[in-house]
């Protein structure tokens, strides 16, 4: 029994993390021209090494498709976010598209259920719609073709076709797209200085990557005829994005394929502590399997028909034990998919996964069997007969060298256990430099992009019982959103490309949030007209190397520019990234969301009359809102799943490690009774026999110690170096990690220890 839970609790693991891996390992793999679908990146020069980018400058396809014969295809992209859809006067749902080129069907493979891939992105008013919002619009997916719908209540567009949604095996998660053509008009559009858009490319086959990105690497300078020199494009495979999507210094440094390797190893090491359980408890019966040997090899049992033999018995345990593993596993799928934010389950197994299960069950039998059947046919036949099975230390030293390695990696599993959730708690409560309790945001939209409206809707918000401040922005204050190397200030390297973080913002922002002024002032209406005025932050003074800078111009995008204020540092990136420069400018016109700072325990009351207001303001607009923690806390959502799993697989190593235990400490018990007997007829105390029985499991935990803290302490500050701001990794992770394996091994062995030391010493040393 003990060893059908160990391996079935092994394989479970081994099989959860097994379909969380093969479903990662196929995202964005469904597309048709997957080999020869790429992405442009850019590498762009700053003063602090190299940036890696995935957007571009809109006019990069066309110019790419137009100059090299490799491309067959190319097409741009630009997400439309949290727009409101509208079917007549009752229908209007919130929902999140894109802008693309014409030939995006044709380069992406999202099944068409209505239209044509080459026809449905056309003209500058034409829609297409996934199958989940036609259904929502209109009830169905079928006979909508010509049908219109209306975009945040302005602009009409007909319907061109139908798609199906995505799907999660999609990284790419959009709900209609519309003609990128609608754009064409605005002045970035045309630009090589802006870059906004995403750029996909289709080469043709045979053509080599590495030979085009070596072609195209001053692709850029050319077209902006030398305006821009900082940027170098390059082509990745679009589907690799998804796993490897971290770059540093201009170099490919990881991404999710990180935590796929990261529990891949932990799904081995698992498997491999349920083995070993397996290998010492077969061991640690040896003696009641040994006459069956002596016997077998009397009537002429050669060793190889007892090693298949024993290898037969543990791949038989090993399928048993799948077939409960099987069994644990679909009741805890849709709890691990919670966990996970997958939809995995039994159904999707393809004969490949099927066909890997099963020969990863077939080694796992054949592993944990082999010492187990080496040991037991090599006994000598006469020997066993005889009654003299000798114990060698070769056999004790591999039995204990096994559990010496079972504690190291439970113990290594616990550390980082502790490490990881402490690394998450001081990520979640980690003074940011401005405040997000109690803030809300939500779009500027509808009526309200109308500057006049914006001003009187903000008055009558600040005015709301349980509002203590509003204003605008123009940031989600969750990542990069917006840069430019366009700002020049006296004593500037003219070679120095360096992105400047911009936010645009309304009046009252820095306070709303409570940001902290270094020196100076924030924008005020007290001062008159500060659009001709900047704010940096300290990390923008620093970088510029500017002495006394208040009242000081600077030119932002050509235009004179005077510093009013220097803002402390905030983090307005995940804590992945050292705080980047940056500057605000009064810009309530531009502004996107609205900010509302509400009082603590009134939240409810004060967004119940924000929704009305909202209502009265801009009618046929829902009031979607947001908690500004809650989005920082969205960003953080891969570390925040390691941590959970971490607890799960950690508290599931030592379960299977404290089964072994348990097993080895009542064989070690049986072996040694009578020994425990004689003991306690020359006068050893329970105390005493608790100890002896205790004494060499301790032992072997201090030595496993002893390997995990500096393992424990490599793996762990590899992992920590990818955020900017980190813990420092403690002495008492250590103590915790070490006393807590200490004492669960003391506990496990304790009830076959005390059972023994209370055992009637008369009747084990009469047993034979």
């Amino acid at each position: 029994m003990l060893n059908l839970i160990g391996l079935s609790t092994g394989l479970v693991c081994a099989l959860l993390i097994y379909v969380w891996v093969a479903d990662e390992l196929t995202i964005d793999k469904f597309h048709k021209k997957d080999t020869r679908l790429f992405q442009v990146m850019e590498n762009r020069k700053r003063a602090g090494g190299i940036w890696t980018s995935g957007t571009t400058s809109p006019p990069t396809a066309d110019a790419l498709q137009r100059a090299f014969p490799e491309v067959e295809d190319a097409v741009a992209t630009l997400p439309s976010r949290n727009q409101t859809l509208t079917v007549g006067k009752e229908k209007n749902i919130r929902a999140d598209g894109k802008y693309a080129g014409k030939d995006f069907f044709n380069i992406f493979s999202y099944d068409l259920i209505d239209g044509n891939p080459g026809k449905v992105i056309t003209g500058t008013n034409s829609i297409v719609l996934s199958d989940i919002l036609a259904n929502k619009l209109f009830g169905t997916t079928k006979n909508l073709i010509g049908k219109t719908v209306t975009l945040q209540q302005q602009q009409q567009y007909a319907i061109s076709g139908i798609y199906k949604e995505p799907g999660t095996r999609s990284s790419d998660q959009f709900d209609f797209v519309l003609p990128l053509e609608k754009l064409k008009d605005e002045e970035n559009m045309t630009t090589w200085g802006s870059t906004f858009v995403a750029t996909y490319v289709v080469l043709k086959p045979g053509t080599n990557v590495d030979q085009f990105n070596a072609k195209i690497s001053g692709f850029v300078k050319l077209m902006s005829h030398n305006e821009v020199t900082h940027r170098t494009p390059f082509l990745v495979r679009y589907s690799n994005n998804y796993l490897h999507g971290r770059y540093e210094n201009g170099v490919l440094a990881g991404g999710r394929i990180e935590y796929v390797r990261l529990f891949s190893i932990i799904a081995i090491f698992i498997l491999v502590i349920a083995c070993i359980n397996f290998m010492n408890l077969s061991t640690a019966k040896a003696t009641e399997r040994a006459k069956e040997v002596g016997i077998r090899k009397t009537m002429g049992a050669g060793r190889s028909t007892l090693l298949l033999q024993y290898l037969g018995e543990s791949t038989l345990i090993a399928f048993v034990s799948l077939l409960l593993a099987i069994a644990f596993l679909a009741l805890l799928l849709p709890a691990f998919n919670t966990i996970t934010g997958k939809q995995l389950s039994l159904g999707t197994l393809d004969a490949g996964a099927i066909f890997t299960i099963l020969a990863l069950t077939l080694i796992t039998g054949l592993l944990s069997g082999s010492y187990p059947a080496v040991y037991l046919s090599a006994f000598n036949p006469i020997g066993v007969l005889k009654g003299k099975l000798q114990h060698s230390g070769k056999e004790l030293f591999v039995r204990k060298g096994l559990a010496v390695f079972q504690f190291t990696l439970s113990t290594v599993l616990i550390i980082g256990t502790l490490v990881v959730y402490k690394q998450i708690n001081f990520i979640q409560t980690r003074n940011l430099g401005y405040s997000r309790d109690h803030v809300i945001s939500f779009p500027k939209e509808g009526k309200l992009q109308n500057i006049k409206q914006q001003e009187t809707f903000i008055n009558e918000v600040r005015s709301t019982p349980g509002v203590v401040s509003a204003s605008g922005m123009r940031h989600s204050l969750t990542g990069h959103n917006r840069g430019t190397s366009g700002v020049i200030w006296e004593g500037k390297d003219p070679q120095d490309n360096t992105e400047f973080e911009v936010m645009g913002m309304d009046y009252g922002l820095i306070e709303t949030l409570g940001m902290q002024m270094k020196e100076g002032r924030a924008f005020s209406r007290e001062f008159g007209s500060d659009t001709a005025k900047v704010i940096f932050n300290e990390a923008a003074i620093r970088f510029m190397g500017l002495k006394n800078p208040m009242g000081k111009t600077v030119k932002v995008w050509d235009e004179d520019m005077q510093i009013i204020g220097i803002v402390k540092d905030f983090n307005f990136e995940s804590l992945h990234e050292k705080i980047k420069p940056l500057f605000f400018l009064l810009t309530p016109q531009n502004c996107d969301r609205f900010v509302v700072k509400l009082e603590g325990g009134k939240e409810k009351q004060a967004i119940e009359k924000l929704q009305q207001l909202y209502s009265r303001f801009n009618s046929g607009f829902s009031f979607d809102y947001s908690f500004m923690d809650e989005n920082y806390q969205n960003i953080y959502t891969a570390e925040k799943r390691v941590s959970i799993l971490s607890r799960y697989f950690a508290g599931l190593a030592v379960l299977i490690s404290c089964l072994g235990l348990f097993g080895l400490s009542a064989f070690t018990a049986q072996r040694r009774s009578k020994e425990i007997g004689i003991r306690k007829v020359l006068g050893a105390t329970v105390n005493n026999v608790v100890l002896l029985m205790s004494k060499d499991f301790i032992k072997l935990v201090l030595i496993s110690l002893v390997i995990a803290f500096p393992l424990a302490w490599w793996v762990l500050t590899k992992w920590l170096s990818d955020f900017a701001y980190r813990i420092s990794i403690s002495v008492a992770e250590f103590i915790v990690a070490g006393m807590l394996i200490t004492l669960i091994t003391i506990c496990t062995i304790s009830f076959q220890s005390v059972k023994a030391a209370l055992a009637n010493p008369v009747k084990s040393l009469k047993t034979e």
